[in-house]
């Protein structure tokens, strides 16, 4: 089975979103091995978007990241990568398919509701970011 780190972003949580969210990767069946209600700080927003640093979005992104709670998981499945990156939807919400989850709660391009590791590799190293081996349950 494959595990994959979502974040549900400050836009979504502050609008109540998260329920909703979680219930769709959920009646997806994925199941949830790792879960935590937390505020990203500018040193967690650095490590966890390295390779945005020194982008012009960048100061945003950190800014908006860093504005509101976002929750955390760990979501494990067959193929759980890109079945649930095919879920969120395109990252700009006007070109989403209907009922993704960025078409459903996603405010613009850079609100758009959810995080998703985009590779293995990235899903690894994403993963540690935010969770320790005793937070994970297989």
């Amino acid at each position: 089975m494959e595990k994959t780190l979502v974040l549900i972003k400050p836009d979504a949580f502050q609008k109540h979103h998260t329920g909703d969210i979680i219930r769709i990767y959920e009646q997806e069946g994925f199941r949830i091995v790792a879960m935590k209600l937390m505020q990203m700080t500018r040193k967690l927003a650095a490590k966890h978007y390295v390779e945005h640093i020194g982008r012009p979005y960048y100061d945003d992104l950190e800014t908006f990241m860093t504005s509101a709670p976002i929750v955390a998981m760990v979501l494990e499945g067959e193929d759980a990568i890109a079945r649930v990156r095919r879920l969120n939807g395109k990252t700009n919400p006007a070109e989403a398919e209907e009922g993704t989850i960025r078409k459903l709660y996603a405010e613009s391009g850079s609100r758009n509701a959810v995080h998703a590791s985009d590779s293995p590799e990235s899903a690894a190293r994403e993963i540690h970011i935010f969770f320790n081996e005793t937070e994970l349950f297989d």
